[in-house]
């Protein structure tokens, strides 16, 4: 028989390609496409194996509810995303969503019953890798949009009311995604580094998130021709975004602490081989899990290209597009989730995630804990991302003794 850690992982390998990714290529599910749809539809036939009946909310987040024997109880949320980067891994985000079908699984084939409902949510934008707000649908369920946060189109235009239209949705409702409120909130992820793999253990407590900042900067110079706009006359603006760019590894490395800075983003037009650039957008990450350190170096780091782009003779704007406060976990829920995985034989550990996730969204809602599961070699973002089966069986575990400990209180 198949363990309920195999069969997620499995899963999870089953959605990483068509139908269920927008490239033949590629494993890539950006938010609102067909390949999202279809992964939804998949996943939504998994829950209601599962026990659970299922909704598509207002900001077009799949829900698998199993009722408790208190119906009207506020809910155990159990969730992560299941959109992805452009060629991803298999497991970031959908992993967490498979383990918590199966630990509903398992208790339904046991006939159990929580005091509590149990919800399972598939998050659909955490990446941010349609439009530029991350995040934006666990922001609707946790009731943090800020004004204006719904006005955005994707790479092609496409506006998010355009996006929900095939869905039968409306930016004008998106927030009617938000919770009525939640008992506690768990997402099982793998660790998206190499912490856990180092020390030879398949799980650990996460004890709280990083803060993040994100920009987008653009750098406008004067397009010519390669061949006759002389060196000493040039406003070359992907020159000066290159100095940029490496003024920003500077300052984070100087800072020698976890403090990281990531220029993972850049569009250089024209594009032409025979002109000089005159237009450069790329995205900065600033994150530590010091939000005063984060900003201090958000602020040397926009001071230094302020400068550089004055002495190249080139514009410089900056936009900031996410702003997210570091996120401790709750102490009594990583004491549940440590108890629950003592109980599995595995060395206790906790460790910071330097990645965001929807818990830190979720955090506004209710207390939150997060399990990280061992991923080789630490690689994510990555079609060389892998969980084992045999560490997803073990979270698994760990997740319905956590269940059992927050039944008991």
């Amino acid at each position: 028989m198949v363990s309920g850690g195999a069969r997620a992982v499995a899963r999870c390998d089953e959605l990483g390609v068509a139908p269920y990714s927008d490239a033949p290529d590629m494993l890539f599910r950006a938010y609102l496409t067909p390949a999202f749809a279809a992964a939804q539809r998949a996943i939504a036939g998994w829950m209601i194996e599962a026990g659970m009946t299922t909704r598509i909310d207002a900001a077009a987040n799949l829900v698998g509810r199993y009722e408790g024997l208190e119906p009207d109880a506020p809910p155990l949320i159990i969730g992560s995303h299941i959109d992805s980067v452009r060629d991803a891994g298999r497991y970031d985000g959908p992993l967490g969503v498979m383990l918590g079908i199966e630990a509903v699984a398992a208790l339904h084939a046991a006939g159990r019953r929580m005091r509590f409902p149990i919800e399972i949510y598939a998050f659909g934008d955490e990446e941010g890798s349609r439009f530029a707000t991350a995040m934006l649908t666990s922001r609707a369920v946790a009731g943090t949009l800020e004004p204006g946060m719904l006005d955005i189109a994707d790479a092609r235009g496409i506006s998010l009311d355009e996006a929900l239209a095939p869905f039968e949705l409306s930016d004008l409702k998106f927030a009617e995604a938000r919770h009525p409120g939640a008992l506690a909130y768990l997402e099982a992820h793998i660790e998206q580094g190499p912490a856990l793999e180092a020390l030879g253990l398949p799980v650990g407590v996460v004890t709280g998130i990083a803060a993040q900042l994100r920009y987008i900067v653009t750098v406008t110079g004067v397009a010519g021709h390669a061949g006759t706009s002389a060196m000493t006359l040039r406003s070359d603006a992907l020159a000066a975004a290159a100095e940029m760019v490496l003024a920003i590894e500077r300052i984070a490395r100087e800072d020698a602490s976890d403090l990281v800075a990531t220029v993972g983003r850049m569009e250089v037009a024209p594009g032409a081989p025979n002109v000089v650039p005159g237009k450069v957008v790329f995205t900065i990450d600033i994150r530590s899990g010091d939000q005063a350190r984060r900003d201090r170096a958000a602020a040397a780091i926009l001071t230094a290209l302020r400068g550089i782009a004055a002495h190249r003779g080139t514009g410089f704007t900056s936009e900031q597009t996410n702003d997210l406060a570091a996120s401790p976990c709750d102490p009594r829920l990583m004491d549940l989730l440590e108890a629950a995985l003592v109980a599995q034989g595995v060395a206790p550990h906790r460790l910071v995630s330097g990645a965001g996730h929807d818990a830190m969204i979720l955090a506004a809602l209710c207390p939150t804990a997060m399990l990280f599961i061992r991923c080789a070699g630490g690689i994510s973002h990555n079609p060389a991302e892998h969980a084992d089966p045999a560490d997803a069986e073990i979270a698994l575990r760990v997740m319905l003794g956590f269940i059992e400990r927050l039944d008991a209180l």
